[in-house]
């Protein structure tokens, strides 16, 4: 299994920007992905990126706003949120899929190891 840590989570003003970050340890994923959850609300996909490669998958909400990256010498993928709205606030998970797929998967449950998340909060 995948361990993951996120970190980089907080308060921002709408406009703003926030970086994401997560900490990998333990094996390598084919791909790794944020999802996020508002209060009652299901997950949500935001975008994913493969470990070995450039593809990268981004929700609608996501693409022109936040770039998902990772370095690879620290095991470290994160995710660049500019022009922030408040219906952005949620809680948002780091995911690893170990399974080889054609194109990094936008379905969340798809999945299968968990951090256990950073809260975003954007005030209006």
């Amino acid at each position: 299994q995948v361990q993951l840590v996120e970190s980089g989570g907080g308060l921002v003003q709408a406009g703003g920007s926030l970086r994401l970050s997560c900490a990998a340890s333990g094996r390598i994923p084919y791909a790794m992905a944020w999802v996020r959850q508002a209060p009652g609300k299901e997950r949500e996909f935001v975008a994913a990126i493969v470990w070995n490669g450039d593809n990268t998958s981004y929700a609608e909400f996501a693409k022109g706003r936040f770039t998902i990256s990772r370095e690879n010498v620290k095991n470290t993928v994160h995710l660049q949120m500019n022009s922030l709205k408040p219906e952005d606030t949620a809680v948002y998970h780091c995911a690893a899929d170990e399974t080889r797929r054609t194109t990094p998967s936008t379905r969340w449950y798809q999945y299968a190891s968990w951090g256990q998340g950073t809260q975003v909060t954007v005030s209006s």
